[in-house]
């Protein structure tokens, strides 16, 4: 690779780019276990799980998904908030050979039929209080298209219900994390208590998958129509896994805040595998509170702390923040939304932490660009990670930018998917050939800086960054369709002062439906979609501007809005 600009900044111990190992992602657990069997591996209020445990329940559970059938390439749903049952499943899926399909907790059943559906899966791992809703979406399917198999875990299977003290869950989850669920009916399948999967005593099948075969299935939207599976092989998440770690300076006396969703690529490739790779420890949140978060940083001497800026943010606000110990941490970092430099300031005054800002897609399993540690910038996507080569061109003509200049981001590197499964047109769209190497088209603006740093200034897609949870307008728009009041409705962003910026729908209601109030439609949009998805604003109007071949003009809608802020 010729010596691009950022070089002169990049960390001297490290190399350029990597050799990926050519084993799977679950030699690394298996590794890490022979290693370390008594260092603790997953923390959840108080329950410690060491490598040796993990390692047993994760072959235990294998040999549950072999009996049920389960076989190499098989797709296999991964529906849960962080627990250490998500942890283990993800594992397990892998031992299986077969190939994890994360899916986000807050779906609901009417998004939840596609990820039944398009991958094809039959059996899915999830928790006591999603269970219903994936059920739900799995009986409204004809036969052929539903799950066989649901394996069922309760938050309690993993933790002490009478925890307390600094291990004690936020009071407002007590009940949400002690309940246990009672197990759905399946219709045309079976619903298997977790419990009962790890001690069925099934052998797990012989491990035959490689750097080559399917490991991760996760969806991404876009700017039309439903989600689309990236095809991740092992070698492409162990790339950033084995480089994150290196990056990071990790090792088996890193312990790691996980409060990032692991079933987002950030939280599984740059936390959940860079640390059970190097043996790491992971202190589990299954999501944001920050006096929770605060306690156990103290409790546990929290070492790493993958965030999105919101997180530190909300902590720092905290009237209870000056009773936290932040001084074990070493490394604090995220993406998903610029951290105020002010923010960024004050954690490197008070704790001489710099704030690593990195960049990434599902398409390129998290991290394609991030800062170095000793030389990051603010409000900066850092410089291409290892092994990659990153350009800015002209989204039109393809010709590479002057420096400074904006255009779209380009990405190659081995961490960059296979393809979208099932569409090769999409998959096409999204590869261009430059300079003789295959590169994927992030469809994000930036600019690259005289040193080689990248900056984002715009989108080429269409796409509203909620708290660093991405979304689609026409996915949304998709499901509004399904309302009956709803003759037409465009997506739009509207400016938040906390979350940066949520979601507005501008609706035209049928003529049969026009006593309908702003607060229903928020209502029903609440009953079938994702929290994060869910439009905070909707306003009605007559009609919406179209162009001469009757494509809505969103951009109208946006700049108009944009202006009124």
């Amino acid at each position: 690779m010729e010596q691009r600009p950022h070089y002169k900044f990049w960390p001297k111990r490290l190399p350029h780019s990597i050799t990926v190992p050519a084993t799977s992602l679950w030699h690394n657990l298996a590794t890490s276990a022979a290693r370390y069997p008594d260092k603790p591996a997953l923390v959840f209020f108080g329950r410690v799980t060491s490598y040796r445990e993990f390692a047993a329940q994760v072959d235990r559970l294998a040999g549950t998904l072999h009996a049920l059938g389960v076989k190499r390439g098989d797709r296999v749903i991964l529906d849960m908030q962080n627990c250490p049952q998500l942890v283990i499943a993800h594992f397990a899926i892998l031992r299986a050979n077969a190939v994890v399909v994360p899916v986000n907790p807050m779906n609901r059943a009417e998004e939840l039929k596609h990820y039944i559906t398009d991958p094809d899966a039959k059996v899915a791992l999830i928790t006591g209080d999603l269970a219903p809703e994936l059920a739900k979406a799995s009986n409204s399917l004809p036969p052929e298209q539903r799950l066989d198999h649901m394996i069922v875990t309760q938050f309690t299977d993993a933790f002490d219900a009478e925890a307390s003290g600094d291990d004690a869950p936020a009071p407002a989850w007590k009940e949400w994390l002690t309940t246990r669920h009672p197990l759905p009916a399946l219709d045309g399948g079976k619903v298997i208590a977790w419990t009962d999967a790890l001690e069925a005593g099934h052998p797990p099948p012989e491990h035959v998958v490689g750097a080559n075969d399917m490991a991760l299935l996760p969806y991404t939207s876009g700017t039309t129509g439903l989600p689309k599976g990236c095809i991740h092989n092992h070698s492409s998440l162990m790339h950033n896994a084995v480089s994150g770690q290196m990056w990071g300076c990790s090792t088996s006396e890193t312990v790691v805040l996980a409060v990032v969703p692991m079933f987002h690529i950030t939280g599984v490739v740059s936390m959940m595998h860079t640390a059970i790779l190097a043996a790491a420890t992971l202190i589990i949140m299954p999501r944001w509170d920050r006096d929770v978060a605060g306690r156990l940083i103290s409790r546990w001497k929290v070492t790493a702390w993958t965030n999105i800026p919101t997180m530190v943010i909300d902590l720092m606000a905290s009237p209870n923040f000056k009773d936290y110990d932040l001084s074990s941490m070493t490394y604090i970092g995220g993406g998903g939304a610029a951290m105020p430099q002010a923010v960024a300031q004050r954690l490197f005054e008070q704790y001489g932490l710099k704030y690593q800002e990195g960049y990434g897609l599902t398409e390129t399993a998290a991290p394609s660009h991030t800062n170095p540690l000793d030389n990051p910038k603010q409000q900066c996507l850092g410089i291409p990670f290892m092994s990659t080569d990153a350009r800015v061109v002209d989204p039109d003509t393809l010709k590479e930018m002057p420096i400074g200049e904006s255009g779209e981001i380009i990405i190659h590197g081995p961490e960059v998917f296979q393809g979208y499964w099932k569409r090769p047109d999409a998959t096409a769209a999204a590869f261009v050939e430059f300079e003789g190497k295959r590169f994927f088209r992030s469809g994000d603006m930036g600019r690259m800086d005289e040193d080689g740093y990248f900056f984002i200034t715009d989108r080429l897609k269409r796409m509203i960054n909620a708290s660093g949870f991405k979304v689609w307008p026409a996915e949304v728009e998709l499901l509004m369709f399904r309302h009956p009041a709803i003759q037409e409705a465009c997506v739009i962003s509207t400016k938040d002062d906390y979350r940066g910026e949520s979601v507005k729908a501008v609706v035209v209601l049928r003529p049969t439906h026009k006593d309908t109030t702003e607060q229903q439609i928020i209502d029903w949009c609440r009953e079938n979609m994702a929290v994060y998805k869910i439009p905070r604003k909707v306003q009605f109007v007559d009609a919406l501007p179209k162009s001469g071949s009757g494509k809505v003009m969103w951009r109208l809608l946006q700049e108009a809005e944009s202006e009124a802020k």
